[in-house]
């Protein structure tokens, strides 16, 4: 019965990570640390490490399928998405070595409410200003490729420590700081998370962070929705994939928030 709800929950994970390019971390994280570590109805993990560690492996399954997705889709903008990627990866093998021994309280608390902030905007801009449904990219199209290189350093240390994915960060950095048209975020944002993820589970893997049962289960469902993500996107319009992604950003500002004030 564990096996068959870990496939499930993989295959939510995955649909509704792929949609919004967040990698599927955000739901995990909040499963594993209420209801699956110490004192939880299916207590698999003991630490930190092992619930950012295995969420990180769910990230990578699901980035990895749906980014092939994308690239089929011819979606991912490969002049970003490389240096974007490259620049993630100092930082994902930092954060899985801070998560053991850096105390993440007030870590937890910050960044939730710079989350919360972010949200709130973001759902104001999604609802109050026009945003293209194209799925390709404008003739001429540029941005400014060292500051997305500066903050995909950032977004890479980031989703290490917290196991859930860059995505969040990325994809409205892309929409509202470089221009990019939301369809295009997400499919690119969704390569880089693929690359920074392998990373993370890598570094994750050396440290003996990954809990192997429930993160094949979870990952093999969250391959499968993964193209169910890609396919639905498609026929969604960019205003409801803001949407969803600054209610994303609200509840994991308000999850961090809330542990960060219980230590």
């Amino acid at each position: 019965m564990e096996y068959i709800l870990f496939l499930l929950l993989g295959i939510g994970v995955g649909t509704f990570g792929t949609l919004v390019g967040l990698g599927g971390g955000l739901i995990c994280m909040p499963i594993f640390i209420f209801f699956m570590s110490d004192g939880g109805i299916l207590p698999y993990f003991t630490s930190a490490g092992q619930i950012a560690g295995t969420s990180m492996f769910v990230v990578l399954a699901n980035a990895a399928s749906g980014t092939f997705a994308y690239i089929r889709q011819r979606r991912v903008y490969f002049k970003a998405a490389v240096p974007f990627a490259l620049a993630t990866l100092p930082g994902a093998f930092l954060g899985s070595y801070i998560v053991d021994k850096f105390s993440l309280t007030m870590l937890n608390l910050y960044f939730g409410i710079f989350l919360l902030f972010m949200a709130v905007l973001m759902y104001w801009n999604a609802t109050h200003k026009h945003h293209s449904d194209a799925k390709e990219l404008p003739p001429g199209f540029k941005f400014n490729k060292s500051l997305g290189v500066a903050s995909s350093t950032l977004v890479g240390f980031l989703s290490s420590i917290f196991g859930i994915g860059g995505g969040v960060i990325h994809v409205p950095l892309m929409v509202y700081l470089l221009g990019f048209p939301v369809h295009t975020a997400t499919a690119t944002s969704h390569f880089v998370l693929a690359v920074s993820a392998l990373m993370g589970v890598l570094s994750h893997f050396i440290l003996s962070h990954i809990v192997w049962v429930p993160a094949l289960g979870i990952g093999i469902g969250a391959v499968i929705g993964a193209q169910i993500g890609a396919k639905i996107s498609k026929k969604t319009k960019s205003k409801v994939i803001l949407a969803l992604l600054s209610l994303s950003m609200f509840v994991l500002g308000l999850r961090l928030i809330f542990v960060g004030s219980i230590h």
